[in-house]
């Protein structure tokens, strides 16, 4: 096809009238629009939940083992010549 020819028949295809849209299509799409983006909150509330429950159970952890402290020797040194 030459680039005259499809020039053409592109003007031809845009001088036409536009192609109906169903009816109901709006509504679907909004309805489906509105599910897609509830989802993506309650994705995005679920996301924050967890590294809010990450993170303190990390602090937690982190007081009561205290990993920044030197652990106590298991061994004493012999005490001879005393």
């Amino acid at each position: 096809m030459t680039r005259l020819r499809r020039e053409a028949t592109v003007r031809r295809m845009l001088e036409q009238s536009p192609p109906r849209v169903p009816h109901g299509l709006h509504a679907d799409a909004v309805r489906r629009g509105a599910r897609i983006l509830r989802r993506r909150t309650l994705a995005r509330r679920a996301m924050w939940l967890l590294l809010l429950a990450v993170t303190v159970a990390f602090v937690v952890w982190a007081l009561t083992v205290r990993p920044w402290v030197e652990p106590p020797s298991e061994t004493t040194p012999p005490l001879t010549g005393w």
